[in-house]
């Protein structure tokens, strides 16, 4: 077994990646007029599916520093 070794601060390239992904993240439901109860269901389960369409976004959330601190 060998040791990997990580940065210790994300690289502005990989920073401005997760900018990116996360502003077209939060308009999959934000800034909307839902016309029905229904149409926010289905709204919202687009929103679900396109997710979970990327785990490894999720899967890096707990490998932040910030999330072990609370």
């Amino acid at each position: 077994m060998s040791a990997i070794l990580l940065a210790t601060r994300p690289s502005e390239s990989t920073q401005r990646r997760f900018a990116q992904w996360f502003m077209k993240f939060s308009s999959w439901l934000s800034n909307r007029v839902f016309k029905s109860y229904d149409d926010i269901v289905d709204h919202c389960r687009d929103a679900w599916r396109k997710l979970i369409e990327h785990p490894w976004r999720i899967m890096s959330i707990g490998l932040r520093d910030w999330v072990h601190r609370f």
